[in-house]
């Protein structure tokens, strides 16, 4: 290697790996609803586009060593094609998170948003700009617009999990798609009346003051709680229990809103673990606050905490 190519790469190094990419994300498109007909290999071009999106563009300011990369999975379910190269489409966002001292990892999304409208010819560069989120084609500029809110969604609850009220920066973010996204016809999902359980709604319960309570709760429920469990599962079984009477106490005060169902998503099998050995006085507490928290698994807590 010549002194010069060296130098070249010292540099590269140097600018590389102090600024690894904060998420580690499985990105697949899935065509198997569109005609048979349509070449399958823009699918293939856009899901690979996608990945290198997500995977490859610094999202925070703050360094991140390989084993704190946050995994993510991102299913985009193509239902149809609306016109040539306008696509619509579902997409599925789940992240999760290590708890301290196991090899469990507990979901902090899934969520499915089933109003994703975008236009893509294949190749077209995947742009986004934070200034700039509508870019010069609204159709184009909502696919991306959608992956950056839902990247900045999850580094947010993944850093109120860790640190009080350390997502906020990235709720922000976040809220700054929602006011400034793209805006053509058909496209939904970013305002108040297109529905009750939408990116709107989701970020205005994130940067909502009236609703704090809440990343206290995150916070409380994953760092006082899940990771306390190896070290004492009595005390991190009691901070849980505590965390979940401080969600109904605000799910009480603040009746359907959708950052409860939201938190509530996939923890099933995870409570129900968590309070097995629990004490019968804390099986009763935790299924009568899990039957107004998630009404549509209240069968199976009271079935499986007998």
């Amino acid at each position: 290697m010549t002194k010069r190519a060296f130098l070249i790469f010292f540099a590269i190094c140097c600018w590389y790996f102090p600024y690894a990419q904060e998420l580690q994300a499985k990105f697949t498109v899935n065509p198997s609803r569109v005609n048979s007909t349509v070449d399958r290999r823009i699918f293939i071009t856009l899901q690979n586009q996608l990945l290198n999106f997500v995977n490859n563009r610094k999202w925070t300011n703050d360094t991140y060593k390989s084993n704190e990369k946050i995994e993510c999975n991102f299913l985009l379910n193509i239902d149809n094609i609306v016109e040539t190269n306008v696509f619509k489409a579902t997409l599925i966002v789940q992240s999760v998170r290590p708890v301290y001292g196991t090899a469990y990892k507990a979901a902090m999304v899934n969520f499915q948003d089933a109003e994703v409208l975008f236009k893509y010819i294949e190749f077209q560069p995947m742009e986004f700009n934070d200034n700039r989120v509508q870019g010069t084609d609204a159709l184009s500029a909502n696919l991306t617009a959608i992956i950056a809110y839902y990247a900045y969604t999850i580094i947010g609850l993944d850093y109120d999990s860790f640190y009080p009220k350390g997502g906020e920066p990235y709720f922000q973010k976040a809220f700054n798609i929602v006011n400034n996204a793209p805006e053509a016809s058909k496209i939904a999902g970013w305002k108040l009346f297109d529905g009750l359980r939408n990116r709107y709604w989701l970020n205005e319960n994130l940067v909502n003051a009236k609703y704090n309570l809440v990343h206290d709760v995150l916070y409380s429920y994953y760092r006082s709680g899940l990771d306390k469990l190896q070290a004492s599962e009595v005390e991190g079984r009691s901070n849980i229990l505590q965390s979940l009477t401080q969600l109904q106490a605000f799910n009480q005060e603040n009746l359907n809103t959708m950052i409860v169902q939201f938190f509530m998503q996939s923890k099933q099998a995870e409570l129900v673990s968590i309070f097995k050995k629990a004490s019968a006085e804390e099986k009763s507490k935790v299924i009568q606050l899990l039957s107004k928290l998630d009404v549509s698994n209240a069968q199976r807590y009271k079935d499986e905490l007998k």
